[in-house]
């Protein structure tokens, strides 16, 4: 779908992107890679190039280590490849908050493959939905697109106990809208 160069170009944009807005040292390269699948996937989703049948929604936050990342979390797990899922984050942190990771194994759902991503224009591009968490200046605005702000806590300094709510009422939410997004899906 890309050229060579295109492909390269973003790669190394990518790599840049990561190593700039956190300190993500180990396993870079990896995730670079990853991170820039990612882009090249939405960017031709949002050409046209990559037709899908299911919603993409795009959960942002500030950090990308907390609130978007449970939320990913949780509709990836609870619309069971209904719906593709991405997050990222206004200005990414150095990693996913250790507290968020706990909360999260609670519920079986592991975050050990998840990293911190910056948002780009590529990925609110694609997306059918967008759901921002504290950060909703930050996100570039398209038409077409459905765009909510969920007015949540950050769970940044807090303990287990004090975002326990917060996942169980991004849980909510998120169910929610996986109603509103797949309404027929069985569960």
């Amino acid at each position: 779908m890309f050229s060579p160069e295109t492909v390269a170009a973003c790669l190394v944009e990518s790599h840049e992107l990561l190593s700039a807005t956190a300190k993500l040292n180990t396993h870079l390269v990896v995730l670079a890679e990853r991170f820039a699948r990612e882009r090249l996937t939405a960017a031709a989703r949002a050409r046209g190039a990559l037709v899908s049948d299911v919603p993409e929604v795009l959960f942002v936050c500030v950090h990308n280590a907390g609130r978007s990342q449970m939320a990913a979390a949780l509709l990836d797990h609870h619309a069971q490849g209904a719906v593709h899922v991405r997050s990222a984050g206004s200005t990414p942190a150095d990693e996913i908050n250790p507290a968020v990771r706990e909360v999260m194994a609670e519920l079986g759902l592991d975050l050990a493959r998840e990293f911190p991503k910056p948002l780009t224009t590529d990925v609110v591009e694609a997306a059918d939905v967008v759901i921002t968490m504290g950060c909703g200046d930050a996100c570039p605005v398209f038409p077409g697109k459905r765009y909510l702000d969920w007015e949540l806590p950050d769970p940044a300094g807090k303990d287990v106990d004090d975002i326990r709510p917060i996942r169980d009422d991004i849980d909510r939410r998120v169910r929610e809208l996986l109603d509103e997004l797949v309404p027929a899906r069985t569960m």
